[in-house]
């Protein structure tokens, strides 16, 4: 019988070695993130993407919360999407999820929606509150803009007539504020076909990726006749792909009510 012989080398050599075997697998590790998914299905906002998005903003809401007995001042980065009752016409609604406006306590400090218009520069409107879900149980929350964005330039979502059909493709999109391709809150993104995995009469499940950040962006399915629809509003993610959002069908009659 052939006999091993053993190495006379250190132990420590032997640990060496096997640290950098390893060091590639550490390394896709460290640069997929902790809290980040090795895959991201998102894709970043350009000419080339879809026109819709052209709808979703940044939302910046001030706001203040008492913490240790001191009050703290804050400012809460959120998503919202302008929506329009008909094509064509200028806008003036957007909607955003309730927990963004959660701190919101001083009317003097306005709201700011923010709109990438395609070509270098952006449209920015203040906007004050017209109504919300009131809680996380019903994540929603209507702004009016003190000024309408014109069609022309950014054209506003049309609301989804039913509920999404959970059987067809959805796509999610807001500013992500991971540091990926996010980029920290400064670039839109998109999960361009994603699913509805499950769904209950205020909130539906999906495996779309989202990170903080694209609260109170849209969820948008195509029509029959490819027109894109405004089908929810983006409650949580937890960025790795799963994510709730709000169908526009639990608050439809404040959408009817407010949208002109």
């Amino acid at each position: 019988m052939r006999q091993c012989k053993i190495s006379s080398r250190p132990a420590h050599w032997l640990l060496a070695a096997l640290l950098v075997t390893a060091l590639p697998m550490l390394s896709a590790a460290a640069l997929a993130g902790e809290n980040e998914p090795a895959t991201d299905s998102r894709e970043v906002f350009s000419s080339a993407a879809p026109q819709w998005l052209r709808a979703v903003g940044q939302l910046q809401v001030p706001g203040s919360a008492y913490s240790e007995g001191r009050r703290r001042h804050l400012r809460e980065d959120c998503s919202a999407t302008l929506v329009a009752k008909r094509s064509g016409r200028e806008a003036d609604t957007i909607v955003t999820a309730w927990h963004c406006l959660v701190n919101y306590n001083d009317l003097s400090k306005p709201i700011t929606f923010t709109l990438l218009n395609g070509r270098g520069s952006a449209i920015k409107r203040e906007a004050y509150r017209l109504a919300d879900g009131g809680g996380m149980h019903a994540d929603w929350a209507l702004l009016r803009l003190q000024t309408p964005v014109p069609a022309a330039q950014a054209a506003g979502l049309l609301v989804h007539p039913g509920r999404a059909n959970p059987g067809l493709a959805i796509s999610m999109a807001g500013y992500s504020r991971d540091t990926g391709k996010g980029a920290g809150g400064k670039r839109l993104t998109f999960d361009p076909a994603c699913l509805i995995t499950g769904q209950a009469y205020g909130v539906s499940d999906t495996n779309c990726l989202a990170h903080k950040g694209a609260s109170g962006g849209a969820v948008v399915q195509l029509s029959p006749a490819g027109t894109p629809q405004l089908s929810g509003v983006v409650s949580e993610g937890d960025s790795q792909g799963l994510s709730t959002f709000v169908p526009v069908a639990a608050f439809r009659s404040a959408i009817v009510r407010h949208l002109r």
